[in-house]
């Protein structure tokens, strides 16, 4: 029998599936709708349509997920009763934050609030300890004290507890005090201690990281057990059980749980790893992600093969400072409302129908016009084909409502008033995809957009031709694009210690030692999830920066032992680093290290995809009808050519204006533009005149 792996999408909206026979190559893939309310439940429901199709649950080999239970227990705020031990004298420091009143527009808002405390003062207790910055002790810790906290804290019906002590990184020796006293006193509690979580420089970042570990760590546990028992219930005993991270790898179910921070970015990172594989398949090195669900719209980019890693995320505005893929997030998505606000004007956005009751043309009693709605009444989307015709949309409704509560109020004809809402949302995504090429320096014409999710196909046409973009490219599974890319992804896991000194006065024994107990770390932690030998690989970094400075660059290093000439090595390219980032260097500069980190990678068996066959249909046969589509004012209303997706084969070619539809997605080509079907199925679009 065949062997399949199995991984799964969790959108705010639809739950997206990739089944892979590891024999043939083949992918099959469907949607079902999110459930919210209990988001497991949704899973399952996919995994049942594999085994209703004959496929034996003894036959799935692996399973793979993508998930926002841990996003949306941080956005909803719903996650547990969390206290937080601090050192004695420093409970303001979650409180105070980064003294700042916020960022972008909030920077000059007089009435901005800070986010709610999720470790408020009443469950915060100080702890009588102290190490110093270079980790000796000077007040060791009160045990006796620290029990009694334990016990108010217990008392208080508190769920989890962070713990975070002043360079705890150098010295973790009372953190470990604090665990062994919860074993005693405590043993129900769920235990972050920063050292485990986030053993690096900086207190206020190392503790807001530890708390939202804290915070949504029971119900992610929750989820996970489950989760997978309900899989066990099903017949998948696979123990190849993981979980996408932030970082763009997968961490098993047992290791997500314990550190479920690393996950909040869980679904979008699979898109950003797909595209990073179908683009190498092609030649393709630099590219935009552009990723449009059913409630929002995630952009990042890859310059020359390597995805932009940051270290200084924020979720709803709270710190989070493990790596993770860079991507930039705004509110726009199929079930994005459009409204006429208080002064009359057109306003889409930032809330959404969601999955429930959705769009007014889902029928099910919403009463707000969405992104899904215009797409219907301008004609890109068939009410007849949605989920490849596994669901009916009423277009009529959809008309009623834009009539009377768009078009009307601003004085438009109907198709007029839906052009509009797809210009605005249109606009707010490329802001998005600008905040992550130009204002960073990048030329955008150098890159391709990679458009994926159950929208981006449909917007991505016009919006490159906004901002110059000269190449779309659209994968063969656009709808389940994210889901497609934990097929693509390692089990990977982040290891960091801090430790400040200049370079010229680095101790080479010192930093060699540290390294090889992140090493021996990383190591122990693959071999417990059954990696050995080749499947290991290490890649080594130093976070440097000129000394006096507040931030720091992320530097590959040679695999220790360090030597002299490596240190020298580091600096110039350091150098060349600062220089490309910022547009200068300061070579006679003395430079500081600030901390180490090292990647271990779980090599997982890749997924060998089949190139597009080649059967010598010809296009035509791959058309199945034509309708009228609204283009705007420039162009008006046009006769459209509809092709189906799995019609379509490598060399393949289509004049725009045309529309091809397929389960998961339906793609636009505008009028004036150009698509061929690479030896890959992927659609790439360009300007006829390019």
């Amino acid at each position: 029998m065949s062997k399949y792996r199995v991984t799964v999408d969790t959108g705010g909206t639809f739950s997206d599936f990739v089944f892979f026979n590891e024999d043939s190559g083949e992918i099959a893939i469907t949607k079902v709708p999110s459930t919210p309310k209990e988001p497991f439940q949704a899973v399952l429901n996919g995994v049942k349509e594999l085994l209703d199709q004959g496929v034996a649950a003894g036959d799935v080999s692996f399973f793979c997920h993508g998930t926002t239970v841990g996003t949306n227990t941080l956005l909803e705020e719903k996650g547990a009763k969390t206290g937080l031990l601090v050192t004695q004298g420093f409970r303001g420091i979650y409180e105070v934050m980064e003294q700042t009143r916020g960022y972008g527009p909030a920077t000059y808002d007089l009435f901005f609030e800070k986010p709610r405390l999720l470790a408020p003062p009443f469950y915060t207790e100080e702890i009588p300890e102290r190490v110093d910055f270079r980790g000796n002790v000077l007040k060791a810790i009160n045990v006796e004290a620290s029990r009694e906290a334990v016990r108010r804290l217990k008392k208080k019906g508190v769920q989890s507890v962070a713990v975070c002590f002043l360079f705890s990184f150098l010295n973790p020796a009372h953190e470990l005090t604090i665990k062994e006293i919860f074993a005693q006193e405590f043993p129900e509690a769920r235990l972050s201690l920063s050292y485990e979580v986030l053993p690096q420089i900086r207190e206020f970042y190392r503790l807001s990281t530890t708390v939202i570990n804290a915070y949504i760590q029971p119900v992610m546990a929750s989820y996970v057990s489950r989760l997978e028992s309900r899989m066990r219930d099903l017949g998948v005993a696979t123990p190849k059980l993981y979980i996408m991270q932030s970082n763009g790898g997968v961490s098993t179910f047992k290791g997500s749980a314990a550190k479920p921070v690393a996950t909040v970015l869980s679904g979008p990172a699979g898109g950003v790893i797909a595209s990073m594989g179908t683009c190498e398949r092609v030649g393709i090195n630099n590219i935009i992600t552009f990723d449009m669900g059913g409630t929002s719209c995630d952009v990042a980019l890859i310059h020359q093969g390597n995805p932009v890693i940051t270290t200084q995320g924020k979720i709803n505005m709270r710190p989070i400072s493990l790596p993770m893929l860079d991507i930039h997030t705004v509110s726009a998505g199929g079930g994005t409302i459009a409204r006429i606000d208080a002064v009359g004007g057109l306003q889409v956005g930032p809330d959404s129908a969601g999955a429930d009751p959705g769009p007014v043309s889902y029928d099910r009693g919403g009463e707000n016009i969405t992104i899904t709605d215009a797409n219907i009444v301008t004609g890109v989307l068939d009410p007849d084909h949605f989920l490849g015709g596994r669901m009916k949309l009423n277009k009529h409704k959809a008309e009623t409502f834009l009539e009377e509560k768009i078009a009307k109020p601003l004085k438009l004809d109907l198709l007029e008033a839906a052009d509009g809402v797809l210009k605005i949302i249109d606009v707010k995504m490329e802001e998005a995809i600008k905040a992550v090429s130009s204002a960073r320096g990048y030329d955008i014409r150098d890159f391709t957009l990679v458009a994926f999710g159950g929208g981006g196909p449909m917007h991505a046409g016009r919006m490159a031709r906004d901002l110059g973009i000269p190449t779309v490219l659209v994968p063969l599974t656009p709808g389940v694009h994210s889901a497609l890319g934990l097929l693509m992804s390692d089990v990977k896991h982040d290891y960091v210690r801090s430790k400040l000194v200049g370079l010229d006065d680095l101790d080479l024994a010192e930093i060699n030692h540290l390294f090889s107990q992140l090493i021996e770390q990383a190591k122990a932690d693959l071999y417990d999830e059954g990696f050995h030998g080749d499947e290991i690989k290490l890649e080594p970094y130093l976070d440097l920066r000129y000394a006096g400075q507040g931030y720091e660059l992320t530097v590959p290093c040679s695999m220790p032992p360090l030597t002299k000439q490596d240190l020298i090595i580091m600096r110039e390219r350091f150098d060349t680093l600062h220089e490309q980032n910022s547009g200068h260097k300061a070579e006679t500069e003395p430079v500081e290290l600030v901390s180490l980190r090292l990647i271990s990678l779980g090599l997982v068996p890749q997924a060998k995809l089949s190139p597009g066959k080649v059967t010598g249909r010809k296009i035509d046969e791959a058309k199945t009808g034509e309708r009228k589509v609204f283009f705007g004012k420039e162009h008006g209303t046009l006769a459209t050519q509809i092709y189906a997706r799995d019609r379509l084969e490598p060399g393949h070619k289509i004049t725009g204006p045309a529309i091809v539809e397929q389960l998961d997605t339906t793609t636009l080509i505008q009028p004036e533009q150009q698509a061929v079907v690479d030896e890959y199925g992927n659609i790439i679009i360009k300007e006829k005149k390019a």
